[in-house]
């Protein structure tokens, strides 16, 4: 009975928490003032200038991470790799 109780306060303090974050959204971006319509064209692009932005750097940072660590090694006298052939 008390793990019911305690499960339903947890999620509706989740949930208010929640909707004052999204009240806040609202707020700032100042987009309460839009109609319904409005707000779903916003958020769509807004959403997806994140998930690009995301997106490409999962993918390209980590390749210029690599590049930028092989110039600076190179810069500060670390190993280059040969280009020279082994001879027997």
């Amino acid at each position: 009975m008390k793990t019911t109780v305690a499960c339903r306060m947890i999620f509706k303090n989740l949930r208010e928490y929640l909707a004052w974050l999204y009240y806040q959204y609202l707020l700032i971006t100042g987009i309460y003032v839009l109609e319904p319509w409005e707000k779903s064209i916003f958020n769509s692009i807004l959403f997806s200038a994140i998930a690009m932005v995301i997106y490409t750097s999962y993918v390209f940072v980590p390749i210029h991470v690599r590049l930028a660590l092989e110039f600076f090694s190179g810069v500060f006298g670390g190993q280059t790799k040969s280009t020279m052939t082994l001879m027997n």
